[in-house]
C-alpha cells in the first residue's frame, strides 16, 4: 500500500511538472538578412523573416545597375577580389534591383545588402537620424544596439530619381560601426550615381 501511495504521488508530481511552461524563446543565430525593413508594395510583413535554413538563391541575371557599381572592395571584408560578384542579385521581386554581399569573419556572418526602386523613394518606419551625404539627405536607423536582431543598420536615400535601401548586418566588431560603415557605403554610391 505504501508503494502504492508513493508511486502515486511519483505520478501527479511528474504529471504537474509536465504541464510547466517555461517562458522565453529557443535562441539560434539569425538570417543575415531578415525580412525587408524598408517600405514593401505588397502588403507583406516587414518582421516576417526568411528562413534560416534555407539556400542562399542563386545569383539570377548579371550584375548591373545600381549593383554593378559597388564592388568588393569598396566594402571593409577582407577577401575578395573588386570583379567578384555580389552574393546575390535580384532576390527581393518587391524591388526592381536587389543585390547582397555576404561572408563569414571568423564564423560570423557580416554583408551589405542593396534594394533600389526606380520612381519612388524607399522609405523606413523609424530613424535615428540622418546625414547630408555629398548634399543627399541620407536617414538611418542604427540597429545595433537591439536585442531582437544582429546588429545592424538601415540606411536609405533618393538614387537616380528613386530609391536606394541599404542594410549593413556586423556582429563581428571588427570593421567599425555599423552606420558608419552604411554611411561609407552611400558615399560610394552617390559618387558613382552618373557613371
Amino acid at each position: 500500500m505504501r508503494r502504492l501511495v508513493l508511486l502515486l504521488a511519483v505520478l501527479l508530481l511528474a504529471s504537474g511538472c509536465a504541464r510547466t511552461m517555461v517562458g522565453g524563446s529557443p535562441v539560434a543565430q539569425a538570417p543575415l538578412d531578415a525580412g525587408s525593413p524598408f517600405d514593401q508594395e505588397s502588403s507583406t510583413d516587414p518582421s516576417a523573416s526568411e528562413d534560416p535554413s534555407a539556400e542562399p538563391a542563386p545569383i539570377d541575371g548579371e550584375v548591373q545597375g545600381v549593383c554593378a557599381k559597388l564592388k568588393w572592395t569598396d566594402l571593409p571584408y577582407p577577401g575578395a577580389k573588386a570583379d567578384t560578384p555580389p552574393t546575390q542579385i535580384n532576390y527581393d521581386s518587391t524591388f526592381d534591383q536587389s543585390c547582397r554581399w555576404t561572408t563569414k569573419i571568423d564564423n560570423v556572418e557580416v554583408g551589405v545588402s542593396l534594394r533600389f526602386r526606380e520612381g519612388r523613394q524607399i522609405t523606413i518606419e523609424r530613424t535615428t537620424g540622418d546625414w547630408d551625404v555629398k548634399g543627399r539627405k541620407v536617414t538611418y536607423l542604427d540597429r545595433s544596439g537591439e536585442q531582437d536582431v544582429e546588429p545592424s543598420c538601415v540606411l536609405v536615400v533618393p538614387y537616380e530619381g528613386g530609391g536606394l535601401g541599404i542594410i549593413i548586418i556586423d556582429s563581428s566588431d571588427k570593421f567599425g560601426a555599423v552606420c558608419d560603415q552604411g554611411r561609407k557605403v552611400a558615399e560610394v554610391l552617390i559618387d558613382r550615381e552618373n557613371s
